[in-house]
């Protein structure tokens, strides 16, 4: 069984931290400066758990930048990937922000995730470039590509 768990700038953010700190610094060579930013005290943040093991496996965040609805931060730890956990944060931030009145969501995915995020109903646009020494394309989702991906099932 799965459970996840909204948390904001107030709640405890050391499982999430912990997370993005194996995933991006540890693994993928991202600066720490680079990695925790303002946007965290803005965001809203996902926490997914592996119930069984009674532990934290996944996190994400979604804010709104004054402009647009970001998620980002999608990190899931290593031996528990594939196992639908990331498709699970992004669906529930995509949520979060079309209940709170975004009409589309944006994020800038790295390259090699860019398959993962279509098969949710985001869509590339743009050129690649660089982020935190990352290859990245910006991509976005609204309402009406969700539910064409969800009558597609």
């Amino acid at each position: 069984m799965v459970q996840g768990k909204y948390l904001n700038s107030g709640d405890d953010l050391t499982a999430v931290y912990d997370i993005r700190k194996q995933v991006f610094i540890d693994e993928q060579g991202v600066s720490a400066a680079e990695e925790f930013d303002e946007y965290d005290s803005l965001a809203t943040h996902v926490l997914v758990y592996d119930n069984k093991e009674k532990k934290p496996v996944a996190t994400g965040r979604v804010y709104y930048d004054g402009k647009d609805y970001r998620i980002g931060r999608i990190a899931v730890l290593k031996e528990k990937r594939g196992k639908y956990y990331g498709d699970f944060v992004v669906r529930l931030l995509v949520n979060k922000a079309f209940l709170t009145g975004a009409e589309e969501v944006f994020i800038n995915a790295q390259v090699k995730a860019v398959p993962f995020y279509e098969k949710i109903g985001f869509h590339s646009y743009g050129k690649v470039f660089k982020e935190a020494g990352i290859d990245h394309i910006a991509m976005k989702i609204n309402t009406v590509t969700i539910c064409q991906k969800c009558d597609k099932k």
